[in-house]
């Protein structure tokens, strides 16, 4: 039994059923902008998608699809549920967002694209949320029917490989495939704040001058932490500098060090710690010239610190924070919208970082 999914309904009657759940409340209007497939190979993840999925429909309309797979069973099979998420318009009518719920067994490619994918709402873009490592579900015959794919390599166990994947998937695609990482949406504030503080006279002045660069995060989210450097460097026009050496770039406690060269020639250090106390980006930290700027979040704060340090001159403001669950995330990108163009400009420098 599964009444968080709804109705369980034979998979080849879910559009009759769709029909009929309709027909039972005429006070209910359905509404989709797009459809939103949430895949998961995790035991219990349909549950707990369609709690998630029915946050994000408060804001954000759309024809839901939850997949759970367990590619491992020895058996094929496929059983389907029907429900509707529905949020009062004005205090009287119900806007409701339809979800139909997935649980296959054994071997799924061909049942995911043929089954699952014949029920998506016609027309309409497909932001596919994939959970977990990537598995050999994602090829091809896969993404080429995705317009966003979102993914969260924090948790990946072997990111270099995975992204290779990813990067191969967004060249070879059939059309246009827009990757969200939500490593890099978790970011998001963080890089707005530090771009602002470039806006003081003083601050901008001083940037040539930056030598030396502090970025801690929490261990879990040690991508995080490179996307942004790779975000600073590439924004700033930053170059490889000489190697380190093996001790100096994987310091102790939690450190690893790099070294870039600025336009004008100028050696920059950069120290990625790890803090088991940090939020997933707990500080970003750039220091040169006699000027000091930073942004720093505590963990389950909620805002952030921006602050300009310099002879005569001190300034502290707050700043928003990003949501720290994921569909937060999730609703967050899809209120911004998009192509992801920086996360696919600054994704080849962060692969170089990550093999340092």
């Amino acid at each position: 039994m599964h009444p968080e999914l709804g109705r369980e309904v034979p998979v080849g009657s879910i559009d009759k059923e769709l029909r009929k759940l309709w027909a039972e409340d005429e006070a209910r209007t359905n509404a989709s902008l797009m459809n939103l497939a949430v895949y998961s190979e995790a035991p219990g993840a349909l549950e707990k998608n369609s709690e998630a999925v029915r946050e994000l429909t408060a804001e954000h309309a759309c024809r839901a699809i939850l997949i759970g797979i367990d590619r491992h069973a020895p058996e094929a099979s496929i059983r389907a549920w029907i429900t509707a998420h529905c949020h009062l318009s004005h205090g009287r009518k119900s806007i409701c967002c339809e979800q139909i719920a997935f649980a296959l067994t054994g071997k799924a490619t061909g049942r995911l694209r043929n089954t699952v994918f014949a029920h998506l709402a016609s027309d309409l873009p497909l932001i596919f949320w994939w959970q977990g490592e990537l598995s050999p579900i994602f090829e091809d015959r896969l993404y080429s029917l995705v317009d966003r794919f979102v993914f969260d390599s924090s948790g990946w166990a072997d990111p270099k490989a995975s992204f290779a994947i990813i990067a191969d998937a967004v060249t070879n695609a059939t059309r246009p495939l827009v990757v969200q990482d939500l490593a890099w949406t978790r970011s998001f504030q963080f890089r707005v704040s530090v771009a602002s503080l470039f806006d003081d006279p003083l601050v901008l002045k001083a940037l040539p001058e930056i030598d030396t660069v502090e970025i801690v995060h929490h261990p879990d989210d040690r991508v995080t932490g490179l996307q942004m450097l790779a975000w600073l460097a590439v924004q700033s026009g930053w170059r490889d500098g000489m190697e380190l050496d093996l001790a100096v770039r994987r310091q102790s406690g939690g450190k690893q060090g790099f070294s870039f060269e600025s336009a004008a020639g100028k050696a920059i250090t950069a120290t990625l710690v790890s803090d088991e106390k940090s939020a997933a980006l707990g500080l970003v930290k750039l220091s040169g010239g006699g000027v000091t700027v930073s942004v720093s979040r505590e963990a389950g704060a909620p805002h952030l610190v921006r602050r300009i340090e310099a002879p005569g001159h001190f300034l502290e403001a707050p700043g928003p924070v990003d949501p720290d669950d994921c569909a937060g995330l999730i609703g967050e990108q899809l209120a911004r919208g998009g192509k992801n163009s920086l996360f696919r400009k600054i994704l080849p420098r962060f692969r170089e970082l990550l093999e340092k």
